[in-house]
């Protein structure tokens, strides 16, 4: 069993690593980025990488409050689902409309785990960075496109 201190440390180090091996690949459209807080430009939409001693997922999370705006970016990716899936090269990602985040707040999300897996577990950690790698160099690829659409929704 792990101290919160130790399994701070140990998550601190998995993403520093994730950072540092990410570093040299550019953004679909030519840019140095920081790939494990990736900024969609878009308030309320957002992509996070998060690991646990459990479970690894990617996420396309909508937060946005004004719910009008909220209802009209889920809708937004559901017209692109096709794009998104033929990009990902995989459909099987889990779609909630009605979901509470940590803090009671209305969200929405599109997510994509991994089981089993644990960042607490260093022999894991190939594991996690080829599954976080690929999802989220697709995911910028769908963005680099996609994001004019719930631009123009601003």
């Amino acid at each position: 069993m792990y101290s919160k201190q130790e399994v701070s440390t140990i998550k601190q180090a998995f993403w520093t690593a994730f950072g540092k091996y990410m570093k040299p690949i550019l953004s679909a459209d030519g840019e140095f980025i920081s790939w494990s807080n990736y900024k969609t430009g878009i308030p309320g939409v957002s992509f996070k990488l998060e690991a646990d001693n459990k479970t690894a997922s990617v996420t396309i999370l909508i937060t946005q409050a004004d719910a009008e705006l909220h209802l009209a970016f889920y809708e937004q990716f559901e017209l692109q689902k096709n794009m998104l899936e033929a990009t990902l090269e995989e459909s099987d990602w889990d779609w909630q409309f009605q979901a509470t985040d940590d803090y009671g707040k209305h969200v929405s999300y599109i997510r994509k785990e991994l089981q089993g897996v644990s960042v607490l577990r260093q022999e894991d950690w190939p594991a996690l960075i080829s599954f976080f790698k690929s999802r989220i160099i697709k995911l910028d690829e769908y963005w680099s496109s996609a994001k004019y659409g719930f631009e123009m929704l601003l």
